[in-house]
């Protein structure tokens, strides 16, 4: 188990990490209405809105399998699960959340096409990946040898290597 005083430092690294993306996450959906397919490209508009709506997916049927498999407590928030949930969508990547999180500001990129919702949007989204490594920690911390096993099964994010991982455990 790690010290008080070294989970107190990582929850404060934390939370600058996210004071610095939360804003750059969210620019581009400010952008959207400013500069809403500044290059004139119809494919890209068409491409941005197809995978912002599977990033919307993949939040909502993650939080869905999360509520009903991660044993929240009555009346608690769900990041107070006590159990890893490894089904569903969570069979197929770690952090659906995130992911979708992610696809959507992509999305909201390709829609805009603007230079700075591209920049903020690609650093957000880099920072943002950044703490899913040390969400990966306190699960780890959180739930033992449990979430090493599924660490070692299950991709953080890649949704292809996780469907062909996925594809070989059935077989």
């Amino acid at each position: 188990m790690v010290s008080d005083m070294s989970q107190e430092e990582s929850s404060w690294k934390r939370s600058i990490l996210m004071y610095i993306y939360t804003p750059l996450m969210i620019l581009p959906i400010v952008l959207i209405f400013i500069y809403y397919n500044y290059f004139g490209s119809d494919a890209l508009v068409f491409c941005g809105w197809m995978v912002l709506v599977v990033g919307v997916v993949l939040v909502f049927a993650a939080g869905h399998e999360f509520q009903q498999r991660g044993g929240v407590p009555e009346g608690k928030h769900l990041i107070h699960t006590t159990r890893v949930v490894n089904t569903g969508v969570y069979a197929v990547v770690r952090h659906p959340q995130y992911l979708g999180f992610i696809l959507v500001v992509l999305g909201l990129v390709l829609v805009s096409q603007h230079w700075l919702s591209f920049i903020s949007g690609g650093v957000g989204s880099i920072l943002f990946y950044i703490d899913v490594l040390k969400e990966d920690q306190v699960n780890i911390e959180k739930f033992g040898e449990a979430y090493s096993h599924y660490k070692k099964r299950v991709p953080a994010m890649n949704f292809v290597i996780g469907l062909i991982r996925l594809r070989h455990r059935k077989e």
